[in-house]
Parts: structure tokens; sequence; C-alpha cells
């Protein structure tokens, strides 16, 4: 069992670190090759990746969509069209300060969860929740705005690029959350299926956009400056972290899964200080808000878990005892 959790919080903070070091990674890659191709060309390989290991793994029958076929593309499109084209494209847009925007928009995903669940099944979270929500979306601004929120509201270059990184973090928590429609399949079989209609749905568009002149095809010089960047985000942020973090998850619980979330905006911090990308100390300021926000409320709903299973104890004994 010890072993068991060990190799959730493994898979689990690889997943998360990978996902932070993916930001400056890219920033450094968009020097060469736009975030559009770059997009398609990492997640065709990931998908060519998951194929095979499905197909050996499970067999032909695991590519059947048994009816599910139009819920698979739209949360594949969620995550692997939605989120993957406009996080990176908003992050491009941005520039050198689009590398924290984008992780912090990333850490902001379980609190984003708990306003969905609440606006769609009128699911009201405790108070103390709320109050979290509202310090890690504080914590957010700080990282946005650099302390400055009406030159940022006045700056209509940069509210686009910011909206589209927000609407892609909506899109990757509607494709977690669309999991649960999948129970009985496993983890390999959903990761692969979907991120194989949503690349494909990327891609149409990708390839609709160069025929209207919108973006050039990169050259082969272009893609080989970004061959090393290609190679961990395929690997890491794509392939291990897309696996890992949701076996991890299935160990720990996706409650003790979501501390390592904490990891995204720090390794990005790291990696950033690293390469001389400019950090502010608004971005600081605005990431302790953050992980602080996530403990905090991660440490509540424990607590409440724990009072409410002591008290179905102690009914059970008292029952018992009459």
């Amino acid at each position: 069992m010890k072993n068991n959790v060990l190799v959730g919080a493994i898979l689990c903070f690889i997943a998360a670190a990978s996902w932070g070091a993916m930001f400056p990674v890219a920033h450094a890659a968009f020097k060469h090759i736009d975030p559009f191709y770059f997009t398609i060309i990492r997640y065709g390989a990931v998908t060519v990746i998951l194929v095979a290991m499905l197909l050996w793994k499970e067999g032909k029958q695991a590519f059947r969509f048994e009816g599910k076929g139009v819920k698979l593309w739209f949360f594949g499109t969620m995550a692997f069209t939605v989120y993957n084209l406009l996080i990176f494209w908003g992050e491009d847009l941005l520039g050198s300060s689009g590398v924290m925007v984008a992780s912090i928009m990333e850490s902001l995903m379980p609190m984003i969860s708990i306003v969905i669940v609440w606006m769609l099944y009128k699911r009201r979270p405790y108070r103390f929740t709320l109050l979290c929500v509202l310090i890690s979306f504080i914590g957010a601004l700080f990282v946005i705005t650099k302390g400055n929120i009406n030159t940022f509201l006045s700056a209509t270059d940069s509210l686009f690029p910011t909206l589209l990184i927000f609407i892609a973090v909506i899109g990757w928590v509607i494709y977690t959350m669309g999991g649960s429609e999948f129970r009985g399949w496993s983890v390999l079989r959903y990761s692969t299926l979907s991120c194989l209609l949503g690349t494909v749905t990327a891609i149409v568009i990708v390839v609709g956009a160069t025929m209207l002149g919108m973006i050039s095809v990169p050259t082969v010089n272009s893609i080989s400056e970004v061959g090393y960047h290609l190679l961990f985000m395929i690997i890491f942020p794509g392939v291990i972290a897309l696996l890992g973090w949701n076996v991890g998850v299935s160990i720990l619980s996706p409650l003790n899964g979501l501390l390592f979330i904490n990891f995204v905006p720090v390794t990005t911090l790291a990696i950033s200080i690293f390469q001389g990308n400019p950090v502010t100390r608004f971005d600081l300021i605005g990431t302790v808000f953050i992980i602080v926000a996530l403990l905090a409320n991660n440490l509540y709903v424990r607590m409440l878990q724990r009072k409410k299973s002591n008290q179905s104890v102690q009914a059970t004994l008292q029952s018992s005892s009459t």
C-alpha cells in the first residue's frame, strides 16, 4: 500500500513539474516556430505513441467508441484543441510575461472547477472554500496585471491573450470533469481516444488557417531548431503527464492529487529565473497567494471529511450498542 502511495505521489509530482516546465520551454521554442504548428506536431507525436500503447495493451476492441463518440470528440476537443491551441497562442502573444500568466492560470484549475460545479450543478461550496477561491484569483490578478490593474485594463493587447489562456484552462477543466462519463474505461483508453479525436480537430483547424493565409507552414530548419523542445514536450508534459497524472490521482484520490498542482507555478518560476526571464515581485506574491489558498482549502476539506467520518463511526457504535 505504501509503495502504491509513493508511486502515485511520484507520478503526480512529475506531471505537475512537467506542466510547470512546459511554458518556459514553449516560450523559447516560439522564437523559431509558431504555437499552432508547434502544438499539432507535438500532439501528433503524442497521439501516435498513445495509439501504439493502447493497441499493444488492450487490442483493437479498445478503439470502439461504444456510442460515446460525440462525447469523446467534445471532451477531446476541449483539451487537445481549445486548451492546447489557445493557451500557447495566448502565451506567445503576451511575450515573456505570458510564461507566468499561463502557469498561474494552470494552477487555478482546481478553483475554477469548484466555480463550474457550483454554476452547473448548483453545488454551493463551503464559505471557506469560496474565500480560498477569492484569494487565489487575487493572486492571479497580481501576476497578470503586475500590480497595475488600470494599465492592464487599458492595454487591449494584453486583455485578448489573457482571455485566450483563461478559456483554454476552462477547456482542460471540462475535459478532466468529462472523465467521469467513461467509468469502466481504462485511463489509457480515455486518454488515447480523446487525444486522437481532439488532435485531429486541431490539425483541421491549423490546416484551414494555413490555407486562408493566417499562418504559414514552418520550414525544416525551424522544426530542427526546436527539436529538443519538442522532444521534451512530447515525452514529459505530453505522454508522461497525461497518463501519470490520471494514474496518480486514481491512487492518491483527487483531493490528495490536487496538492501537487502547487508545483506548477513553482517549477515555472524556478525555470524562468534560470533562463533569465523577467520575474517580478508580483509574480512571487501571486504565486504564494495561490499556493496558500490551495493548501488551506485542501486542509479544510480534509478536516471536514475526518469530522464526518468520526461522526459516522460514533453513530454506528451507538446504534449497535442499543
